[in-house]
């Protein structure tokens, strides 16, 4: 698995940094500037063009169950129906995944981490004062975010090898985020 950043249109101007490898920051127009960080998976094939692909193979495979059907093989259009049921539960699945991310937002004196996956959203808010970044266990495991009694575990989508740049990313961050005020 391996970590696409999400395009325009963001919700504010983005802008990419020199300083920033994973994030990018979002004016708002005001004086304070917030950092964000998309994480999703790198997903080659949109839903919908999922969807359209799925209609096509229906087509020709019910096409050549019917025209077996009609020369009296009733068995082949059942197999086909069967076989096309069982695709399209298999991407269904796939394509409730599709649109898995992990949102990173520091803004002011919060930061908030927003976990998407499939139909549920986890959202963790943190002050960024007390913000801990720490890796979960070993060597490329997931970065851990903690403080006040919360936390969350962030680079799911990224590889192991980046993750730790990850950190010291959001690390760098917090750190300018403290010494502004």
């Amino acid at each position: 698995m391996t970590a696409a950043f999400a395009p325009a249109p963001w919700p504010a101007t983005a802008t990419r940094s020199a300083v920033w490898r994973f994030g990018r920051e979002l004016d708002f127009g005001g004086a304070q500037r917030a950092v964000q960080w998309v994480l999703k998976r790198n997903c080659s094939i949109a839903p919908r063009q999922l969807l359209a692909v799925y209609a096509s193979l229906c087509v020709v495979s019910l096409g050549i169950g019917g025209g077996f059907w009609w020369q009296g093989a009733p068995a082949v259009l059942a197999f086909a129906g069967l076989e096309l049921a069982a695709l399209g539960l298999a991407l269904l699945v796939f394509s409730r995944h599709a649109a898995d991310r992990e949102t990173i937002t520091l803004d002011g004196h919060d930061l908030a981490v927003e976990h998407r996956c499939g139909s549920r959203t986890r959202r963790t808010l943190f002050r960024s004062a007390w913000v801990r970044v720490e890796p979960q266990g070993a060597q490329g495991s997931l970065v851990e975010l903690s403080g006040e009694g919360s936390s969350a575990c962030v680079g799911r989508y990224l590889p192991a090898h980046l993750r730790a740049d990850l950190a010291q990313e959001l690390r760098t961050a917090l750190r300018q985020r403290r010494t502004e005020r």
